[in-house]
């Protein structure tokens, strides 16, 4: 199984980058969430997923951890394919997808292409015990200025604090203009 690739960077739309490891380029399908968290780097490190169907053997990236982990769970589901959650996930972030099953919200499902009300059932059905019991982190892909909240996070994740609980902090007290170490005094206030 291939987990992870590491290569330059050939070709990049929304829908796939062709990765040059080792002189082998490898197509890897992505999200549109994770097409926005490709910088401009050229060398990058992408997380996969190796599907091998009866006619085809296929590659899908994931920029983040939570997003591979959040696809796995969505493809055990019947009625579920690889392109299908690979659509909810351009849809929809890993963290909405997440509440829209906690929450049991079959309209925010519904609302994704190919997918009718009987298979976002399911979806729910199948999955709200086990994404319930995931730690996925709500960043915003379109925050140019996430990497002082990321620093926080990570900084208040290593005192011991709970993942969700420091979230929760970070949402209440963060602006854009803020450092790093205010973040995690204001942070630090509330937990």
């Amino acid at each position: 199984m291939i987990a992870q690739l590491r290569g330059n960077i050939i070709e990049k739309t929304p829908t796939y980058v062709i990765l040059d490891c080792g002189g082998v380029g490898y197509h890897v399908k992505i999200s549109l969430y994770s097409f926005g968290l490709i910088k401009t780097e050229k060398e990058l490190t992408i997380l996969t997923e190796f599907i091998v169907r009866e006619d085809a053997q296929l590659l899908y990236g994931f920029m983040e951890s939570e997003e591979r982990e959040m696809f796995r769970h969505l493809i055990s589901v019947s009625g579920i394919g690889p392109n299908t959650a690979m659509i909810m996930l351009s849809s929809m972030t890993p963290v909405e997808i997440m509440n829209a099953i906690v929450g049991e919200n079959v309209n925010a499902i519904k609302s994704v292409k190919g997918i009718g009300l009987k298979t976002a059932q399911r979806v729910i059905v199948d999955l709200k015990d086990k994404v319930s019991k995931l730690e996925i982190t709500s960043n915003n892909i379109f925050n140019l200025n996430n990497t002082n909240r990321n620093e926080a996070f990570t900084a208040l994740s290593s005192l011991g604090f709970e993942k969700k609980s420091i979230e929760k902090a970070l949402d209440k007290v963060f602006v854009d203009t803020m450092s790093v170490e205010e973040l995690i005094k204001a942070a630090l206030k509330i937990l």
